[in-house]
């Protein structure tokens, strides 16, 4: 997989964490943000597919690692959450588990 797919992987977890964003803050009146939120979902799904051809496993194993972090800092930056001891280590446990799935050699 190369530069441009891991930034694929970056971008779709951006929009994935602002789409959720959207929704969640759009809820349950304000019908822009919400479908703003949900366009960014989509156009998340098309990021997030668009350069992958391995394993789906291994994709979502890589994707999800990815997504924490991202969703760890907007947390920090965008809703002033601070990033617990449980936080961390959870996220560096989460990001090892990421980098096992997608560089570990496959048997056989």
């Amino acid at each position: 997989m190369g530069a441009t797919a891991y930034g694929f992987l970056f971008l779709a977890a951006v929009l994935e964490v602002g789409g959720d964003y959207l929704m969640r803050t759009g809820l349950p009146w304000a019908r822009g943000r919400m479908v703003s939120g949900a366009l960014l979902l989509a156009l998340y799904g098309f990021a997030v597919n668009l350069l992958w051809r391995g394993e789906f496993s291994r994709l979502l194993g890589l994707y999800v690692a990815v997504f924490l972090v991202v969703s760890q800092v907007w947390g920090r930056v965008a809703e002033g959450e601070s990033i617990t001891a449980p936080k961390m280590v959870g996220a560096v446990l989460v990001v090892l588990g990421g980098l096992v799935i997608q560089f570990w050699p496959a048997a056989g």
